[in-house]
């Protein structure tokens, strides 16, 4: 691991921290270690790894213990760890994950027990929302959904639910883009009349790290699907998660040792060398998203666009304004004709992929309502405003020309 610098600017910091080319024979970027194992410096060394690993013992400001065993870590999950903080503002410590579920997932095991319960945002993502209804509630944690952007039903609930211990936020909302204020969110936590403050975690998938900075508003955790906008290449599967309080990571990778869900080396290696342009590859996709839904919006066969900058209410022009840096890559686009329309449009695209996911350099677009929330109920998609005539769409990099001529041929077709 390198020394860090300092007063470096964050896109300067993300290529000059967490690797030591001296330790690598020279290599100026960091090489994959794909070791299983690790060789101990001393028996000292391997007792006090082991010490920490199983959370006896607590690591020292600026201790670097021997490496153990790659599913505890490897010199390639530090180094991305060490690289993402600075892209996030107000971090100070990072875990990584095989998979943004896996980062929800040992989040949310690690700081809720039996008894407690969550205040969760609708809509979600499908899979997060499957966890909370489905799987938690049979291990007694009880869920408590309130709709994105509701600031008075989200301060009623976190004053009147007992033993609220987390509020997970997801905003925008996937695939509505409905703000939620996460400043709000944090200081009615902060008032929470608890032992214990509920912590505030948020998914930050859509506009991290570039357009939105969580922690700089109060949120406790930051979460991410990294197969997404950190990735960019839609070609590995991972997840992060960030705070600003690393005692709140530590106790999160006391989990992760546990259940050996951290990234591999390669998949690490990767997610690191492609860091340096997240922002890049975001401000070229949220230019040409903003340019193509603000001329979807007016088409005849288009009911609604969904879309920060077209935000009509004062509320969410408010969170969005003091909240959000750019309106980001992702639209959905309300279509005359419901089910059918919507799958005619799917049908006749020809550069914009049918898929799911998001975040990539490549344009890809999807009908929620039976592929990443088909879970629903009809009860739960129409109170989502998940509808059969919603399409999500995710701008890629392309010339924004040749996608929006791409969508209205679609469209006329």
């Amino acid at each position: 691991m390198a020394e860090e610098k300092p007063g470096l600017r964050s896109s300067t910091e993300v290529l000059s921290r967490g690797f030591d080319p001296r330790l690598s024979v020279g290599s100026a970027r960091p090489p994959v270690f794909r070791s299983s194992t690790y060789v101990f410096s001393s028996p000292e060394a391997a007792e006090r790894a082991f010490d920490l690993v199983a959370g006896r013992a607590k690591p020292q400001a600026g201790e670097q213990p021997d490496l153990i065993y790659s599913r505890f870590n490897h010199p390639n999950a530090e180094i991305f760890e060490s690289q993402i903080v600075p892209l996030e503002k107000g971090a100070q410590a990072a875990l990584v994950f095989n998979s943004g579920m896996s980062a929800i997932t040992t989040a949310l095991f690690t700081f809720l027990r039996p008894g407690d319960a969550i205040l969760y945002t609708v809509p979600i993502y499908g899979g997060t929302q499957s966890l909370i209804e489905g799987f938690l509630h049979s291990w007694g944690i009880a869920g408590v959904a309130v709709p994105a952007g509701d600031i008075a039903a989200m301060d009623k609930a976190i004053r009147e639910t007992p033993r609220l211990r987390v509020i997970l936020i997801e905003t925008p909302a996937n695939p509505t883009l409905v703000m939620t204020d996460i400043r709000r969110a944090a200081s009615a936590a902060g008032e929470a009349r608890a032992e214990e403050s509920p912590l505030v975690m948020v998914d930050n998938t859509l506009l991290g790290p570039t357009f939105q900075h969580p922690l700089d508003r109060g949120a406790h955790l930051v979460l991410y699907s990294a197969t997404k906008y950190l990735s960019g290449f839609s070609d590995l599967i991972g997840g992060v998660a960030l705070a600003s309080d690393p005692e709140l990571i530590r106790k999160m990778q006391l989990k992760r040792n546990m259940f050996g869900n951290i990234l591999q080396p390669d998949e690490c290696w990767m997610l690191a060398s492609r860091l340096p342009t997240v922002r890049l590859r975001m401000n070229r996709a949220s230019k040409n998203a903003q340019r193509i839904a603000e001329r979807l919006a007016s088409h005849p066969k288009v009911a609604k666009v969904y879309y920060p900058s077209l935000f009509a209410d004062a509320e969410q022009i408010r969170i969005r304004l003091q909240q959000c840096d750019f309106p980001g890559a992702m639209f959905s686009l309300e279509l005359r004709g419901g089910k059918s329309a919507a799958f005619d449009f799917l049908r006749k695209l020809r550069i914009a992929y049918n898929a799911v996911s998001l975040g990539g350099v490549e344009t890809l677009v999807c009908h929620p309502k039976t592929t990443t929330h088909s879970g629903f109920t009809e009860a739960q998609s129409a109170d989502a405003g998940v509808t059969d005539g919603l399409v999500r769409v995710s701008i890629g990099i392309e010339d924004w020309r040749d996608l929006l001529a791409d969508f209205e041929q679609a469209l006329a077709a």
